[in-house]
């Protein structure tokens, strides 16, 4: 039988879940339409509340009171479920994702992870938040309107396209710590800041945080519901609190991918100067805490500011990053990687190849480029020769 020393904390950290993603959720809004206005030189939300900072509380209630408007065309039962699949999904795969220090193996005492020891946690969290899609997917063909069937469609070319470099960024980390267990991932970056993943594998952070990007359908991967042209994409057809269930599982998912990133690539936790020396107290627990969340802090902001800053791609650009992109700088990673793992180098030997990757693909792009300019040009002048009138005609 299970103990209530072991149900206690499991409770206690669903608990902290479930009451902070929702809140998170409303103020990443908040934070979104701030940093969105700093960049667009506006002012941004400031009318309720001291700074504004109610504002998304006010949001919140009024979407709940909303009329919940439901299209007669629609196929009910689907149109209902798709918006909490993703949210489930979503909520589903923090269960393994440490919100704050845990030790390796700590079975006792509160845990900031749901379901800690998980061995297979990077499999598990992949194969839950790849089901994600069928939210969406299912979303715009139960809608039954032509505009959300595209973003649908759109949505699942892009979810299938982006899990694979998503998976090949990741046989690096996997293969260094050997185990898919996030909790031992994080601990073996903890020696020291050279320790972290990122400076020997800054090819896969890359590929990671790219893809995790168009999972998660932020922009510039937004073509999903690309207003400009599919008028919501695939929630054309929602509104009142449905449509927001969509996006709180979109921003989960931003949440999730920032703390994977940190916890995988950037140490999680650990900080030379600051965590080294600190004892396993509250004060301690509190200082790796704050490093933890600080870090994620500045991958949300750069996530948000990514959305303001970088152009929406086109369909055929979007596809062209992954097939012709991250999957063959994916395959070239794990080339390198088995290369050192076999002959036993030592892994910086992988920062340096793929640094040679990055600048051999930097080369070949800035002379296609240069290629393609010419051609234009010289299209360009052979159509003004050919439209030039004859000068001896009268």
């Amino acid at each position: 039988m299970i103990s209530w020393d072991y149900l206690w904390p499991l409770f206690v950290a669903m608990g902290i879940v479930l009451a902070v993603v929702p809140i998170a959720g409303l103020y990443m809004t908040f934070v979104e339409r701030k940093l969105a206005a700093l960049i667009q030189n506006r002012v941004g939300p400031n009318r309720v509340g001291p700074a504004g900072l109610l504002q998304a509380v006010a949001d919140g209630i009024k979407i709940f009171l909303k009329e919940q408007v439901v299209p007669n065309h629609v196929f009910k039962s689907i149109y209902f479920l798709a918006p909490t699949i993703g949210l489930i999904c979503a909520m589903l795969s923090i269960a393994v994702v440490p919100f704050g220090p845990t030790e390796v193996g700590e079975k006792e005492g509160f845990r900031a992870i749901i379901a800690p020891g998980i061995d297979i946690g990077l499999l598990y969290l992949l194969a839950v938040s790849g089901l994600s899609a069928y939210g969406i997917i299912l979303g715009g063909w139960a809608s039954n309107n032509k505009y959300s069937l595209y973003g649908a469609i759109r949505s699942c070319a892009q979810f299938i396209s982006y899990e694979i470099p998503l998976g090949l960024s990741l046989l690096g980390v996997i293969a260094a710590a050997g185990t898919l267990n996030i909790e031992s991932i994080v601990a073996s970056q903890g020696p020291g800041l050279m320790h972290w993943n990122v400076w020997w594998q800054p090819l896969a952070a890359l590929m990671f945080f790219t893809a995790a990007l168009a999972e998660t359908n932020r922009l510039p991967f937004d073509l999903p519901e690309c207003e400009q042209e599919l008028v919501g994409g695939f929630h054309t057809e929602y509104s009142g609190i449905k449509f927001v269930l969509f996006f709180l599982a979109e921003y989960t998912h931003v949440v999730t991918v920032s703390f994977l990133t940190v916890l995988l690539f950037f140490g999680g936790w650990h900080f030379p100067g600051l965590t080294d020396s600190v004892d396993s107290t509250w004060g301690g627990y509190a200082v790796r805490w704050c490093v933890l969340l600080a870090k994620v802090a500045l991958v949300i902001g750069l996530i948000i500011q990514l959305r303001w800053t970088l152009p929406r791609f086109r369909f055929d650009q979007l596809m062209g990053v992954a097939w012709k992109g991250l999957i063959p700088l994916g395959m070239l990673n794990l080339v390198g990687l088995a290369v050192v793992l076999t002959l036993d180098l030592s892994k910086w030997w992988l920062a340096v190849y793929s640094l040679i990757i990055v600048l051999l693909v930097g080369i070949a792009n800035v002379a296609s480029t240069r290629r393609t300019s010419t051609s234009n040009s010289r299209s360009n002048i052979a159509t003004d020769l050919r439209s030039a009138p004859y000068e001896g005609a009268s």
